[in-house]
């Protein structure tokens, strides 16, 4: 019987037509692709990470986009065959699986080209192609199974070929299922990982206890044995992938990434390492240099053995994320995992990484549960490090408690426990909001954003240091600079936090000056600082290096000094007696630690700085100069340490004007000279931070007075 008498003369349900229709091996391609295709994507679904599993993404993917081409071609003819037949629910059946199966072609071409080119897949389409599985399951199943059903009824030459057809069609229908599973265990065996190296080397030295090897840090493996640097690193890979470019590009010029190639930072471990054996300079690496300190290479101090990656990236996107645990008492306290990683992740170049960034799109769970975390939100995160003490066991004395950011801020105005609506935590200053491309937009874990706000934290972590991107010759250091800059100003708004934040400058200066004063009389000037916006004492970080102070200069109406202090010499250095933010370290023997020597540290000498919302004042003197005066007498000595200016000139003074300035540098001339190895041509760049000015009017006394 020819197939156009067979729709004209048969229902659906009779036996002539489902014979024709088992008997059809575009039937059975379809519904063994069909089943390989199930297998796959529900493999993905249920099954654990593995090697397995993303080999089912490719597979899945790649036989989908094949399957569609047969499967639209059998459905387009099984309609044109059955159209005109009556409706009966293994008809309805149909329709829906074939309506299904238009939203499941539809929606893996998709999410297959978002995988391919875009940064990332959608959630929406995923969802519908995860539904579209199950209620194509529930279509198809059955449709298929109530047919298969019938052929067992009658006795009949004619049922008996109707289920040999369909013994025919399920045989068939399982060969192309295997076929298209088949190549899972071809890709898996094909695959040749990569050899971690995990073991310290046999040389590693362990002073500290087996159990301890990279101590004095208190960094530690959750394996308590090394990590290859390869699973470390790769930070730029990141950004090439074409998902997290704006994330590079911001922490490519960050204090993180050059935290170990930092030459202040490489100069002085250098000397630990040659003073107290190189084993000590570990102290450092849990923060400075982890994937060094990991790989086993803070061993032999030695520039060209130390780990490539670990001083390429300082703190790398994987090392930071990867941090399962942290402790506030800092000195780098965190445990870190080494993560599983995508196949062909480690690959440097090639097609593998292709594949890499295609299973991440495609197959993000994996990614997004490993290097996303709640404890990166948390400032306990960033306590590891942003705190730090000298114990016994690195200066041979005693514990010294040396910058702490962590408690300065736990402490402060700004932290108020249970009240996320009154906090400003450390990652809302430094990390603000910026709009975004990036796969990591949205973040409705934070109480003030949704899952779809557009924006994701800078990772530029804008803080004080506007001196080593440059000086290091980074990819888009002068922007960061200058943002640096800025930010020591005040001036860059950060909405978010606007509504319990301050306003103006970080560290506002105000003079308090007299109205008038008489030639020859004794002038007081007074500076009040306030630690306006910091959410730590200002300024943190090592201030045996950082140096923040005043600068107060005076004219007269013809802009002739009068007085100063703070002011600069040729060679950089501040005018001693000038009023300074600073700390001097002492060693046991009371010698100044100057060289940022800290392993010698046992206590202060002198120490001042700004807790947040705190104030201090700086007091100035000097005699106001005669009505006539020689520009060329300035800073003459007087009584009570001020000075005077009265030599006979040619023109009246009326006016004194004053102008306080708060600078900030990163770096002091005499560790600078150190660093260089002598007179250095180096000085670290200065920030005004904040300035006011003000005017003293002169006056001559009438000769009754």
């Amino acid at each position: 019987m020819e197939s156009s008498d067979v729709r004209e003369s048969c229902t659906e349900s009779s036996p002539p037509a489902r014979e024709e229709g088992w008997k059809r091996r575009l039937s059975a391609l379809t519904f063994g692709l069909l089943i390989a295709e199930t297998v796959t994507g529900l493999t993905i679904l249920w099954l654990p990470f593995s090697l397995t599993t993303q080999m089912h993404v490719i597979v899945h993917t790649v036989v989908g986009l094949v399957f569609i081409v047969p499967a639209s071609v059998y459905l387009w003819q099984h309609w044109r065959r059955y159209r005109d037949v009556r409706m009966t629910q293994v008809k309805l059946s149909g329709y829906l699986g074939l309506a299904v199966f238009a939203v499941l072609a539809v929606s893996g071409v998709v999410l297959t080209a978002q995988a391919v080119w875009g940064r990332r897949i959608s959630h929406a389409w995923d969802l519908v192609h995860v539904v579209g599985t199950f209620a194509l399951l529930a279509a198809v199943l059955p449709h298929v199974v109530t047919l298969l059903l019938r052929n067992r009824v009658g006795s009949t030459e004619l049922a008996a070929r109707v289920r040999r057809a369909g013994r025919r069609f399920l045989t068939a229908s399982t060969g192309w299922a295997v076929l298209g599973v088949a190549p899972v265990l071809v890709l898996v065996v094909l695959y040749t990982p990569l050899e971690l190296d995990n073991t310290l080397p046999e040389d590693y030295s362990l002073i500290y206890g087996e159990d301890r090897p990279f101590a004095p840090s208190l960094a530690r493996t959750n394996t308590n044995d090394a990590f290859d640097p390869r699973t470390m690193s790769g930070s730029q890979s990141c950004g090439t992938a074409g998902c997290h470019e704006e994330i590079v590009e911001e922490w490519q010029v960050s204090a993180h990434r050059w935290a170990a190639m930092d030459p202040g930072f490489r100069t002085i471990q250098a000397t630990m390492g040659a003073q107290n054996g190189p084993e000590s300079t570990r102290y450092c690496a849990g923060c400075h240099d982890p994937i060094s300190l990991f790989g086993g290479t803070k061993n032999l101090f030695n520039d060209e053995l130390t780990n490539p990656e670990g001083l390429d990236e300082g703190i790398s996107c994987i090392t930071c994320h990867s941090i399962q645990e942290t402790d506030v008492q800092g000195n780098a306290n965190y445990v870190i995992g080494q993560p599983e990683r995508y196949a062909y992740e480690l690959r440097p170049e090639g097609r593998g990484r292709l594949v890499r960034d295609f299973l991440i799109r495609a197959y993000p769970d994996q990614h997004v549960e490993t290097f996303s975390r709640r404890l990166f939100k948390s400032p306990d995160y960033c306590a590891a490090c942003h705190k730090q003490f000298i114990d016994e066991e690195i200066n041979q004395v005693g514990w010294v408690q040396l910058q702490n950011q962590f408690d300065n801020w736990r402490k402060s105005r700004w932290n108020e426990p249970g009240k996320p609506e009154e906090t400003i935590e450390c990652r809302e200053c430094h990390m603000p909001l910026t709009d975004s491309r990036d796969p990591a937009a949205g973040d409705e874990t934070d109480y003030n954003r949704t899952a779809s706000d557009g924006k994701h934290r800078s990772h530029r972590f804008l803080g004080a240091n506007q001196f080593i991107p440059t000086l290091l010759d980074l990819p888009g250091a002068d922007e960061q600079v200058e943002l640096t800059h800025q930010w020591l100003r005040g001036e860059i708004d950060i909405p978010e936090i606007a509504h319990k934040w301050r306003e103006g400058p970080v560290i506002p200066i105000e003079i308090e000056a007299p109205d008038r004063v008489r030639p020859g009389s004794p002038v007081e000037i007074r500076t009040r600082l306030v630690n306006n916006k910091a959410g730590h004492e200002f300024p943190t970080g090592p201030l045996d290096i950082i140096q923040a102070w005043v600068e107060i200069e005076v004219t007269d109406q013809e802009g002739r000094v009068v007085f100063t202090s703070g002011m600069r010499d040729e060679r950089n250095f501040i005018d001693p007696g000038s009023f300074l933010f600073k700390a001097e370290p002492v060693d046991r023997y009371g010698n100044l630690v100057d060289r940022h020597n800290l392993w010698e540290m046992v206590g202060v000498r002198y120490r001042r700085s700004l807790f947040p919302g705190f104030s201090d004042e700086a007091e100035f003197a000097f005699v106001c100069p005669s009505s006539s005066f020689s520009p060329d007498a300035v800073n003459l000595p007087f009584e009570d340490g001020m000075v005077q200016m009265d030599v006979p000139g040619e023109y009246r003074v009326e006016r004194l004007d004053v102008t306080a300035r708060l600078m900030y540098r990163k770096f002091d001339q005499y560790l600078l000279n150190f660093l260089e190895g002598g007179e250095s041509e180096l000085s670290a760049p200065v920030t005004v931070m904040s300035e006011d000015r003000t005017s003293i009017t002169v006056t001559v006394p009438g000769p009754e007075q």
